[in-house]
């Protein structure tokens, strides 16, 4: 007797041009901090200058960080048709910024105990030299911004392209950020986890860049030595909330923490308007996120009435387009 064999559904993870642009220019930034760190601890031992040498640490920090967003990539890739990933491996990229997170707030705290240390042991700074290599560190960290800013309008660009030929789509009005805005405002990287977290490391070194060119130019000028470490301490505690901010979103995406997100409720209020001749109840329901902007349900449903079927549930369920995997049970009873 053969057995008639179904086609498995599809379940990949779909590395599109998008995740592709993010690929490549976090690989460029990668290399190219990595060159910036090799000249800032160069010429910081060659000056004496602590606060170069320290700069250059930090940027190998960084380095490490970004080059692990981008083997975040090629793992998604890699493994984009791996069954074994029941909904997709996007989750690889958001682990990728959950851990530059934590490298970030690993650095953020070695900054502050330097700064510290060097308040009490001042050391000998170059200063004029000092301030080159600090502007060409300013100008590579710009650079490598703009590189991750651009692939981050070319991943934002791709997925409203696809979103307009949605048939239950909605339209969206995104304004172009300028590359410095706040992480929450910055709608071309809001979505990928992974990208805003290098985006992330690079703009926290260009701060720090532009807080440690103007207290080396105040020192050289004024003699004002104490401001060289205040300024670590000021950019260790910027860093520390730019990484606590991305550590709570990618943990929440993580340990499926998502049950008080607004798709919550759009479901809720689209089961209860349902037609039926009785009420509609939900007994159970689960959401969790399987994709940057997809979310994946589960919920059970009690009614009086037989003509309420899973496909009608999933027919108006359909209006949310950010729903991409929906299991529905019915459980029929009669109330007194």
């Amino acid at each position: 007797m053969n057995q008639k064999k179904y086609p498995r559904l599809a379940h990949s993870h779909h590395f599109d041009a998008g995740n592709q642009a993010a690929e490549a220019g976090t690989k460029v930034v990668m290399w190219i901090s990595a060159a910036m760190m090799v000249i800032e601890i160069v010429f910081g031992w060659l000056l004496n200058s602590m606060s170069l040498l320290a700069d250059g640490w930090h940027m190998s920090s960084h380095t490490l960080a970004i080059g692990l967003s981008a083997f975040a990539y090629a793992a998604a890739r890699r493994y984009a048709d791996d069954e074994r990933f029941a909904f997709g491996t996007w989750k690889i990229e958001v682990l990728g910024g959950y851990t530059s997170a934590i490298f970030l707030l690993a650095i953020a705290l070695v900054m502050f105990f330097s700064s510290f240390d060097r308040i009490y042991q001042p050391q000998i700074i170059q200063y004029e030299q000092a301030i080159w290599v600090a502007i060409l560190g300013l100008v590579v960290n710009l650079v490598c911004a703009y590189i991750l800013f651009n692939s981050g309008q070319h991943h934002h660009s791709h997925h409203h392209h696809d979103d307009s030929h949605d048939r239950h789509g909605h339209e969206h009005e995104h304004e172009k950020q300028p590359p410095f805005a706040h992480a929450h405002e910055t709608q071309a990287l809001g979505h990928d986890l992974n990208l805003r977290a290098a985006y992330l490391h690079v703009v926290s070194d260009a701060a720090t860049s532009v807080l440690a060119i103007g207290a080396l130019v105040l020192g050289w000028l004024y003699g004002l030595d104490w401001l060289d470490p205040l300024v670590g301490i000021l950019g260790a505690v910027l860093i520390a909330l730019w990484s606590r901010n991305l550590l709570k979103e990618t943990s929440r995406v993580l340990l499926d923490c998502e049950m008080d997100h607004s798709v919550v409720s759009e479901i809720k209020h689209l089961i209860a308007d349902v037609p039926a001749s009785a009420t509609i109840e939900i007994a159970d329901l689960h959401v969790w996120r399987v994709g940057k902007k997809n979310y994946s349900i589960a919920v059970v449903l009690v009614s009086e009435d037989p003509n309420v079927v899973p496909n009608t549930i999933k027919k108006e369920l359909e209006k949310i387009k950010s729903i991409a995997h929906t299991t529905i049970e019915i459980n029929y009873v009669h109330w007194a």
